[in-house]
């Protein structure tokens, strides 16, 4: 059974970084793609940044530029930096594995908080 196990969620101000992990375990990591989702109040999950098992990224419009997602496959860890935070980017994050887009695992998310 895959485990995701994510970290790093915290309060911080605008304007300042942040960053996430994810630990995976149950899986051979190096051929999921990883997804970084969030869900703000009242709204639905959202995928904020996907990278492929070949290293491939891709990212929501809102977060470009200011994310980044990487993966280091020695350690089964995925990692999102968040820079330049915003009061919006205010949500609970959750990590995704995936095999052909569609996840099939996901953590138990972490709670990032931004204060304007």
């Amino acid at each position: 059974q895959v485990q995701l196990v994510e970290s790093g969620g915290d309060l911080v101000e605008a304007g300042g970084s942040l960053g996430l992990s994810c630990a995976a375990s149950g899986t051979i990591f190096r051929l999921n793609a990883m997804g970084w989702y969030r869900q703000a109040p009242g709204k639905q999950r959202e995928l904020v940044a996907r990278i492929s098992s070949g290293g491939i990224t891709n990212y929501a419009d809102s977060v470009k530029g200011r994310f980044t997602i990487d993966r280091d496959n020695a350690k089964n860890t995925v990692y999102l930096q968040m820079n330049s935070l915003k009061p919006e980017d205010t949500a609970v994050y959750y990590c995704a594995a995936d095999l052909s887009g569609t996840p099939y695992s996901w953590g138990q998310g972490t709670q990032v908080t931004v204060s304007s």
